[in-house]
């Protein structure tokens, strides 16, 4: 099962994401098998980030809430998200 994670950062996320980018980036590197794509989000290409999204293979959505919840970057205080269940419509390789 698929599912995708749309995180929303508050602005006091991006010093948090800089004091944390490393162990985040390792965090999903460990996880690659199961987060299978992850990346910033930004109002525009030049903007600040404000949020994230990551498309993620788990059978419960349980499982998506623990990688979520342990990842370095997660800050309750300014970092929301909602968990998805993803119906993928065109099912052919992707290269990114």
């Amino acid at each position: 099962m698929r599912w995708i994670v749309l995180f929303e950062d508050t602005k006091e996320m991006l010093a948090h994401r800089k004091r944390h980018g490393a162990a985040h980036l390792a965090y999903l590197d460990l996880y690659s098998d199961r987060i299978l794509v992850g990346g910033g989000l930004r109002t525009d290409p030049d903007a600040p980030f404000c949020g994230g999204l990551w498309v993620v293979e788990a059978t419960e959505r349980g499982d998506v809430e623990d990688l979520v919840r342990h990842d370095p970057y997660f800050h309750p205080d300014h970092r929301s998200y909602r968990i998805m269940a993803w119906g993928k419509a065109i099912d052919r390789p992707v290269t990114l």
